[in-house]
């Protein structure tokens, strides 16, 4: 098997892509933060301490897409069209989920900046939480789908 990401001296280097073509990105990445039931009444009153919860997360998330190359040393920067990151309640599980699309126009996926969206995201709301909520954890960061490229098309699960 041969290593992408590594040289014929075993050195790390960034996969050369222009001979791809470009063309349309899209995944979707998943994640969830568990919380107290409480923590996840304050989240849904909007009444924690550090203000919108979930509106700073949103942020942070799309921030974070944006951001992607410069935080994962080997990912190309690819030219986003769009990014969205959206929030459930969960009360069963008592969590948060997160979820983030991103399309781009480019010779490389999109799948590591839908998951930088969500991770950041999480991270945000354990941040925002952390002052009411120590038992906070970070859960189930997944790729969900992704289309566009060589590979084509992929469903967690297959569905």
């Amino acid at each position: 098997m041969e290593l992408t990401h590594l040289d014929a001296a075993g050195r790390a280097r960034m996969v050369a892509v222009e001979e791809k073509p470009e063309t349309l990105r899209e995944a979707a990445a998943f994640g969830a933060v568990r919380v107290r039931p409480e923590t996840l009444r304050l989240i849904a009153a909007g009444d924690m301490p550090k203000g919108d919860v979930l509106a700073v997360a949103r942020v942070a998330g799309i921030m974070a897409a944006k951001e992607t190359p410069r935080l994962v040393p080997l990912c190309h920067p690819v030219r986003l069209t769009s990014v969205a990151v959206d929030f459930m309640l969960n009360e069963a599980a008592s969590r948060v989920e997160i979820t983030a699309r991103v399309k781009a126009m480019d010779r490389t996926g999109a799948e590591m900046e839908a998951l930088t969206a969500v991770a950041v995201a999480a991270l945000t709301l354990y941040d925002m939480v952390k002052a009411v909520d120590r038992e906070a954890v970070i859960q189930e960061i997944r790729l969900e789908y992704k289309a566009g490229g060589k590979s084509g098309v992929y469903r967690r699960g297959g569905a």
